[in-house]
């Protein structure tokens, strides 16, 4: 089969496509022909040995798989052969055939849009977990996005409308803000000629934002967590600036507030029925039309690591998917 393959720790121009031996799923594994996979963030930094998993050399990345099931593993009670799923694998999903673990695997309704299922279910589940689980935002509440053109800021701006909230989209362009307006957003903050926090103050009338989702850190973090409302939740999620910020301790003791991890790779993990209960909502969200991710471009496997490199360069507004062929 046809993979892009890592053999060596380094930037996108690094990986190269090759011929290697098709997987075979194990006992709890399923085995899917790939169709489309998402491109995500964490996608650039395993490439390069900076991501919390370092899977062995060689490998092939691509963390959001969608195709048919083509064999299951005798454990695999939930999917069968000819299902449409979507395998939220981790890595292995630029290629033709990919073999990923059963509790990753959920099975998607048989007319699902490949490349639609591939742009949506990675972000949406990590900020549904965020919002639903971590932030337990209520109808009413005020959430503030950061990064909110990219594929997780968008899905927070579209499940918190969703979800009752008021949106406060944070992105570093109009382009990019008329995006989040497209979603849903309330109101937008270009944070690259104004002041967050007094953008911010300004929009809630002083009250603060309720909840910030912050998957950028960085030079962001400390005015957006001093816009944060009496018991506000500060949602950690993840650092594609580049840089793990520092907080100052007093702001969450004055304002009663709390800093929130995001782990949706842990809370997977550790709380399978529950994940299966969101993924499940989420699911069905996407069948009703409620929920879609913006694609920015779809690439073929060819192309793959220019799509990785656009990711990286901050091009991609929204999602950027590879066709498999």
């Amino acid at each position: 089969m046809r993979a892009l393959i890592c053999r060596t720790h380094g930037p996108p121009q690094t990986l190269a496509l090759a011929e290697v031996p098709q997987p075979v799923a194990q006992p709890d594994e399923v085995l899917i022909a790939v169709k489309a996979c998402g491109v995500n963030f964490p996608d650039t930094l395993i490439i390069q040995n900076k991501y919390q998993f370092k899977p062995a050399l060689p490998f092939s990345p691509g963390g959001e798989a969608v195709g048919t099931a083509i064999a299951v593993g005798e454990a695999v009670k939930h999917v069968k052969a000819g299902d449409r799923v979507a395998g939220l694998c981790g890595w292995g999903g630029f290629a033709e055939y990919a073999a990923v673990k059963s509790t990753r695997v959920f099975v998607l309704p048989a007319n699902t849009n490949p490349v639609s299922a591939a742009a949506t279910f990675y972000n949406f589940a990590t900020a549904y977990h965020a919002l639903k689980d971590r932030a337990q935002l209520k109808p009413g509440e005020k959430l503030l996005v950061l990064g909110a053109a990219g594929g997780a800021g968008l899905a927070a701006v579209e499940l918190g409308k969703l979800m009752g909230a008021t949106v406060i989209a944070a992105a570093s362009s109009s382009e990019k803000l008329e995006l989040c307006k497209h979603k849903g957003a309330d109101y937008a903050v270009n944070y690259s000629t104004h002041d967050l926090k007094e953008s911010v103050k300004e929009i809630t009338h002083g009250a603060g934002a309720d909840v910030v989702f912050d998957p950028v850190g960085g030079t962001l973090a400390e005015g957006a967590l001093r816009s944060i409302a009496w018991r506000g939740r500060y949602l950690v999620v993840g650092f594609a600036s580049g840089s793990i910020p520092s907080f100052a301790a007093n702001v969450p003791l004055l304002k009663g507030a709390s800093i929130t991890g995001v782990s949706w790779s842990g809370f997977a993990e550790r709380e399978p029925e529950r994940n299966v209960a969101n993924m499940q909502q989420l699911i069905q969200w996407h069948a009703e039309g409620k929920i879609s991710q913006q694609i920015f471009k779809v690439y073929s496997l060819t192309e793959a690591p220019q799509a990785l490199q656009d990711l990286a360069d901050r091009k991609v507004m929204g999602k950027a998917v590879v066709q498999i062929e």
